[in-house]
């Protein structure tokens, strides 16, 4: 691991235990660290923490005061922090269930939600079940149990909507105009080989090596090897190219 998130993480840590104290379970890192594929520069910070019950208003404020980039600054493009009840975290709901959502860094906007009903729905709900499900397989404990025991799965037919519904989420974003490369649009495409590979094998992998292991397994779309490069320094694809590439793994997961 960077050697700069390392002690990031471990400040993290040290800090959520002395705000929480008795109450925290865990702290898991996910994303991109978790799944062994962090860039300095580029990924986030992506942390998970495991609460033993709800947290108080007081207690959750004080987290977020304290973890904030302004007070623990972020190496990372930015921290994205969500905090879960053991008990939700172990029932598998595909419901979003957290008790703190926490987004900060030099590089990120700022957001502090605390109850899940105040996350606005055109900003997606789906994205909590899809992280505790990479989280239950790749979770790399901070401290606290192993992640695949204190997360879990989502059974078949919650994860299944719900990557639908992601997909679906980025269809509905605006397309960059004419046929240009596009900034962002490889993580849009190599984000969709993720999900059709957790469809069809079953298995979350870092966004480049699902696009590789398409590419490997002989998927036409030139669109995956220009994401791929795009990751290296090469142009990104079109908006058109991406949003076509979407569409169509949106419309094998749908069956």
């Amino acid at each position: 691991m960077d050697s700069d998130l390392q002690r990031y993480l471990d400040d993290l840590v040290t800090t959520a235990r002395d705000v929480l104290g008795a109450d925290i379970v865990g702290a898991y890192a996910a994303g991109s660290v978790g799944l062994g594929a962090y860039q300095a520069g580029r990924s986030d910070a992506d942390v998970a923490l495991l609460s033993a019950g709800p947290l108080t208003e007081a207690a959750k404020r004080t987290l977020v005061a304290r973890l904030r980039h302004e007070t623990l600054p972020c190496p990372a493009r930015g921290l994205e922090l969500v905090v879960y009840d053991r008990v939700v975290a172990a029932s598998g709901t595909p419901e979003p269930g957290f008790e703190v959502e926490l987004n900060t860094g030099a590089a990120m906007p700022f957001r502090c939600t605390l109850d899940p009903a105040d996350r606005p729905v055109a900003d997606g709900r789906f994205w909590y079940g899809l992280d505790r499900s990479i989280l239950h397989q790749s979770g790399l404990p901070l401290f606290g149990p192993p992640a695949g025991e204190v997360f879990a799965d989502l059974a078949p037919a919650d994860l299944r909507r719900l990557l639908i519904e992601a997909l679906s989420w980025w269809l509905a974003l605006p397309t960059p105009p004419a046929d240009q490369p596009a900034p962002g649009t490889e993580d849009a495409v190599l984000g969709a080989c993720r999900s059709l590979v957790r469809h069809r094998d079953g298995v979350w992998l870092a966004k480049v090596t699902a696009g590789q292991r398409l590419i490997d397994a002989g998927d036409p779309a030139e669109v995956i090897r220009r994401a791929v490069d795009a990751r290296h320094g090469g142009p990104p694809p079109t908006g058109a190219q991406a949003r076509a590439f979407q569409q169509r793994v949106r419309d094998e997961i749908a069956g």
